[in-house]
């Protein structure tokens, strides 16, 4: 089959004669190319919401691929710069932004309110506040072009989210009411301030104090790794005088950046951090010297307060990372298309259509995972204890997964590109460094590892939970081929088993490949469902391909000296690789090879 003849959708937009340089996928709407992205909205989202929506993420995915992509890549080309005083010589701090990052600002702040559509109704004329599936297909389209500024965003999403739990009236008057707007002239910004010199991953050994001054505290000590410093607003841990050492003797507290009299409060940004990625958002190190701060709930609850924020943070974190390997695949793509080699077309070369897979399968895996997690978020706002209990396992499973498999991707797609992927023309060194981000920021792999296997498994069984749901999906449809049922079944049990039995002998070592493996059996399960009911209705059933690829390339035995059989492989790429439809009946077919 000749892919490259056969599709459009994902040609280069407006470029004309590239004088045989492959294109890029600038100038094209990111939500209609993303058929895979419509599928699981068609899935996961709730008619009326999906109806209402759907010209929203059509007007985004217009503005990703064409004028946020060129902000973003000005944005990154011109980092913010730090002032220390003013040219009265007053120590008055402040960041310059370049203008493009404004104009960012201004699309997903106030055009499309994405910090504030969890928490309040009437955001893009919904009634109600925007449930997490509808809500988290915004970040996957604006990530797409830019990934530095969500996280500021997803600082206030998540800051609003804890400070209207636990925030009093006082907090919920002076800061909540003012980041509950669309109006950016007005709007407060958040960020959170954990990080210190000695207490990164052991957050236990924070050593900012805060001092109880009756209606509010005061705060001594130093920041070490601050995004958005500048923000109006921060959430931070500290030590109250007195409390205990460890993780147990930590609050929670939020520090404005100007107090209720209009004057400065009393710390000061030390310095920018010079980073690898994310270089269109200021990240940088903050000194408290007696900081005007104020509880935010129990002060002897700090640390479970803030893993509430972390988790949220968590998930952020996997579909920014599915988002840009949405990114890198579609650069791929292109390139592949459009490249001409050896007299054919560069995506016609069965060793290339093998390498394509590598990217597109870790990339629909963490499609598959974004919805399944934010339906179970959704689920758990309404009251559904099985879902939390299976969020507690999803979320961590999505962060650390989807976060390692992006640097992979990128890479692939800048080797698709040839020599031109390594040049800052492409986007393709951005997407490498800024997907390295994910592997430290909110817990690195080993901590998201470690608490998968020694919470989420170990004290709360959520992998049970987890399985109950899936088999059910499996079970409850008719559509599912049988041998493809039986594989999915029989690795997700394995997996399972495998979790109990690590978690049995407390053996932290294999953390990591419990997670994997759980991972990558839920995925295999999740899109053979989603590909049958899609598949049974008339629509794509390309999703069961997918599964029984992650079932046979990332949770089945590899030989490194056996010779494959790739027939399964060899047929089912040109299919994967076409925009074209496979219908349920071809998808079954193939599934017998």
């Amino acid at each position: 089959m000749n892919i490259h003849s056969g599709n459009d959708a994902l040609r280069s937009g407006g470029h004309g004669d590239t004088n045989n340089v492959a294109g890029d996928v600038r100038g094209r709407n990111f939500f209609e190319m993303d058929h895979s992205l419509r599928s699981i909205l068609q899935l996961y989202c709730p008619d009326d919401l999906r109806t209402h929506m759907w010209p929203h993420w059509q007007r985004l995915g217009e503005l990703a691929g064409g004028r946020l992509d060129e902000l973003a890549d000005i944005a990154d080309k011109h980092p913010p710069v730090l002032h220390h005083r003013d040219r009265f010589g007053r120590d008055e701090a402040w960041i310059e932004h370049h203008p493009a990052y404004a104009e960012m600002e201004q699309v997903a702040l106030g055009q499309f309110g994405l910090h504030a559509m969890s928490h309040m109704p009437g955001v893009l004329d919904w009634p109600e506040p925007v449930p997490p599936i509808a809500k988290y297909a915004f970040t996957y389209l604006f990530v797409q072009a830019e990934f530095g500024l969500m996280c500021p965003i997803s600082l206030s999403d998540t800051g609003l989210a804890m400070m209207k739990r636990f925030g009093d009236d006082f907090i919920q008057k002076n800061f909540v009411q003012r980041m509950l707007t669309l109006d950016t002239s007005t709007l407060f910004r958040a960020a959170q301030f954990m990080t210190e010199k000695p207490g990164g991953s052991d957050v236990g050994r924070v050593e900012t104090v805060a001092r109880d001054c009756g209606d509010h505290w005061k705060l001594d000590g130093e920041k070490w790794f601050c995004s958005n410093p500048h923000a109006d607003v921060a959430l931070l841990l500290a030590r109250p005088e007195g409390a205990a050492a460890g993780t147990r003797g930590l609050g929670m507290f939020v520090m404005p950046k100007i107090l209720p009299d209009g004057t400065r409060n009393s710390y000061r940004i030390a310095r920018l951090k010079d980073k690898l990625g994310t270089k269109s958002m200021a990240s940088g190190e903050i000194i408290m010297q007696g900081a005007t701060a104020y509880a935010l709930g129990d002060v002897n609850n700090g640390l479970r307060q803030m893993m509430e924020q972390v988790n949220l943070s968590r998930l952020s974190h996997g579909v920014r990372a599915s988002a840009m390997m949405r990114r890198c695949l579609n650069e791929a793509l292109v390139a592949a298309r459009e490249r001409q080699a050896f007299d054919q077309a560069v995506i016609d070369m069965p060793l290339v259509q093998r390498q394509l897979m590598k990217l597109m399968v870790p990339t629909e895996q963490s499609l598959s995972m974004y919805a399944y997690v934010a339906e179970n978020l959704g689920a758990s706002k309404e009251g559904d204890k099985e879902a939390s209990t299976r969020l507690r396992m999803a979320t961590g499973l999505f962060k650390f997964r989807a976060c390692r498999d992006n640097p992979v991707v990128a890479t692939g797609s800048m080797e698709q590109r040839g020599g031109n992927g390594y040049i800052e023309d492409f986007i393709g060194p951005r997407l490498i460094r800024d997907a390295q981000i994910g592997l430290l920021w909110e817990g690195t792999s080993n901590i998201n590892g470690l608490d998968v296997l020694n919470r989420a498994v170990a004290k709360v069984g959520a992998h049970n939970e987890l399985r109950k749901d899936l088999e059910h999906r499996i079970a409850g449809s008719n559509a599912i081929p049988p041998g493809l049922r039986e594989q999915a079944g029989e690795t997700l049990d394995r997996a399972v088993r495998m979790a109990d039995e690590v978690a049995r002998r407390e053996d932290e070592t294999q953390a990591r490949r419990v997670s994997s493996a759980l991972y990558h059996a839920t995925t295999a399960a999740l899109m053979a469902w989603e590909g049958a009911t899609l598949g049974a209705r008339g629509g794509d059933a390309r999703r069961m391909l997918l599964s029984r690829m992650v079932i046979d390339k990332r949770l089945s035995p590899d030989d490194p000296l056996a010779v494959e059989d790739t027939r399964f492989d060899r047929q089912a790429a040109p299919l994967l690789l076409s925009d074209r439809p496979v219908s349920l009946d071809a998808a079954a077919a193939l599934l017998a090879v």
